[in-house]
């Protein structure tokens, strides 16, 4: 068996989702791709698929399978290129995972940029609101919010953001400007679950003052949670960077600043430290400039962080 062809078969399979489509990509035989689907599952001693006679999916085992497969086949093209002196270049498939509002917002905009100006290189942009395992779901790099807990990871501190309390003026005008974090048990408020806490929050450096929250409304989209907001409904707990362009707006107003928590860091994370490719140092350098340069992830002295 040509263990290098059937991973590269495998991977075929998978992302096409069918024998036949990997058949007709790699220009093989639906047979040929069958046979060394099987030689791989023999040697490796598990199946890497559940087929029906409807569909082929990725058994547990393939999934892990999968990004491990597609890791050392990308190393292996790196490899080829650096020593074709290409590994200065950038070129390849570019997987970045990034949480879903700070993707749209500013990891996208940066992207499509970045890939104007590399024409060999093609992204792809996955955007979730949890941690990412990078080695298990094949991706090149990540952005962070957050105190990092993984040290095996390189990382580039891009920026920070806060933590902060937001209504609109409308809803203020009716219901009062909160002084003091207590007041914000006279309010509707207003949480995204699994984002900033739906029972408690904490304020100040050192977190003392916690407040006990009653959620009048609770929502798992952090963009619904916002419009919510900007319609006057009531209170919230949202990042700095998501409420930024509505702030600068005039649709939402910030409150009990002076009781803010620490600023959450920003970081461009990636596991290949010195050995990574031409095409992740290439987009960290490019999209930390970009970042860097943004008022909301980077405020100046003086000025709302938005």
């Amino acid at each position: 068996m040509d263990r290098l062809h059937a991973m590269q078969v495998f991977v075929a399979v998978a992302r096409g989702e069918g024998f036949a489509a990997a058949a007709r990509q790699m220009g093989l035989s639906p047979p040929a791709v069958t046979r060394a689907v099987a030689a791989l599952e023999d040697h490796i001693g598990t199946r890497l698929f559940s087929r029906t006679t409807r569909n082929v999916a990725l058994t547990e085992a393939g999934h892990r399978y999968l990004a491990d497969v597609e890791r050392i086949l990308q190393e292996l093209a790196d490899a080829e290129s650096a020593a074709q002196g290409q590994h200065a270049s950038p070129r390849g498939l570019l997987t970045i995972t990034a949480p879903v509002m700070f993707g749209r917002l500013y990891i996208m905009p940066i992207l499509l940029d970045f890939l104007d100006q590399h024409p060999d290189v093609s992204g792809r942009l996955l955007l979730l609101d949890r941690v990412t395992n990078l080695l298990e779901e094949g991706m090149d790099l990540a952005l962070r919010i957050g105190h990092l807990s993984d040290s095996s990871m390189a990382a580039i501190r891009v920026g920070a953001v806060r933590s902060v309390i937001c209504a609109s003026p409308g809803y203020l005008k009716r219901h009062g400007v909160p002084q003091h974090p207590a007041d914000i048990e006279r309010h509707r408020v207003i949480v995204a679950t699994g984002s900033l806490g739906s029972h408690e929050w904490r304020f100040g450096d050192d977190d003392r003052l916690t407040i006990r929250i009653q959620p009048s409304l609770t929502c798992n989209s952090n963009a619904a949670v916002l419009h919510a907001v900007e319609q006057g409904w009531g209170v919230s707990r949202l990042l700095s960077y998501q409420v930024g362009p509505s702030v600068t707006a005039g649709r939402i107003r910030l409150v009990l600043e002076e009781f803010e928590r620490n600023p959450l860091p920003v970081h461009l994370v990636h596991l290949e430290g010195r050995r990574a490719s031409a095409k992740v140092r290439a987009f960290i350098d490019f999209a930390a400039r970009r970042l860097r340069d943004d008022p909301v992830i980077n405020p100046q002295p003086g000025l709302a962080a938005g």
